[in-house]
This record gives C-alpha cells, structure tokens and sequence, in this order.
C-alpha cells in the first residue's frame, strides 16, 4: 500500500499536475543507500510500467528514475551512517489519467544542481537527460526535512 509517497508527492497533488486522482495508481519503495539500489530502482520502475501496461514509457522513465536516484545517493545523503539511512531514498511512482509521475524522495534540502555539459566528462549530464526524457521536472522542498525530485510524463496516446 501506498501511504508515505503521497506526502512527499504532496507539492504535486496540490495543483502541479492539473488532473485530479480519481483514476490513479501509485506505489514507492525505498531504496538502501548503496549504487547497487539504482538496479533496484530500474527493476521497480520496469516491473511498475509493465503491471500498469505502460511499456512505450519503460525506457524513458527507468533512465530517469535511474538518474534521480543516483543524485539522491551521490549528493543528497550525509557521509556518516544514521538510524533511518536504509530508507533515506524513496522511489515514487505515481499514475494519472494522462501522466506519470517519477518522483524521488532524500534527506537533502538542497536542490538539484543543473552542471553546464561537458561531453566527454564522465559524469554531470543526469538533469540533462531527465529534461530531455520527460516532459518537465522539479523539485520541492519537504516540510522539516529533505526534499523531492519529480519528472512528469505525458502517457502515450490511444486510439479508441
């Protein structure tokens, strides 16, 4: 069941997203803070889009799933080890009637760090690949602590 993801999400349900919830789907997991959890995060993101039958958006959303959640492990969670660092990350993914919302929760509450793009660099292009990925992102302070990454995307069409 889906309970803590919705207060993370809260600066989205409150008007960010124009469609209403009445037909969503949504389910998170949190995510242990090792690089290894951004597989983890790649599998629930694949086997989330497949149960909604959403498999056109499997590419775009794992990749930016994978992206936000190696931002949360890379620049978002202290040095040392604290009591609540096994679930210090959370995945959140979130399905309206048009759009699909990708959203990952950290401890940090400073914001994600647009680089300048360097090609060749072997790191630093991720918020450039979620902004190319998606149909629009952000971020949103959480109330005393932390904040969340969300990417939106529009679902594909269907014909009747």
């Amino acid at each position: 069941m889906w309970t803590e993801g919705a207060t993370a999400l809260q600066p989205l349900l409150n008007g960010l997203v124009p469609e209403r919830l009445a037909t969503s789907s949504a389910t998170s997991c949190a995510l242990p803070p090792r690089y290894e959890a951004v597989g983890d995060a790649r599998r629930f993101t694949r086997s989330t889009l497949q149960r909604w039958d959403l498999e056109a958006l499997l590419d775009s959303v794992e990749l930016v799933a994978s992206e936000l959640v190696t931002n949360a492990l890379r620049y978002a969670l202290p040095t040392d080890t604290t009591e609540n660092a096994e679930t210090a990350v959370r995945l959140s993914l979130v399905r309206w009637s048009t759009r699909v919302v990708c959203a990952v929760r950290d401890p940090s509450s400073y914001g994600p760090a647009v680089k300048a793009p360097d090609w060749v660099a072997e790191s630093g292009r991720g918020l450039h690949l979620v902004e190319s990925f998606s149909e629009t992102w952000g971020w949103h302070p959480l109330l005393g602590t932390g904040k969340v990454v969300w990417a939106l995307f529009r679902l594909p069409e269907t014909t009747p």
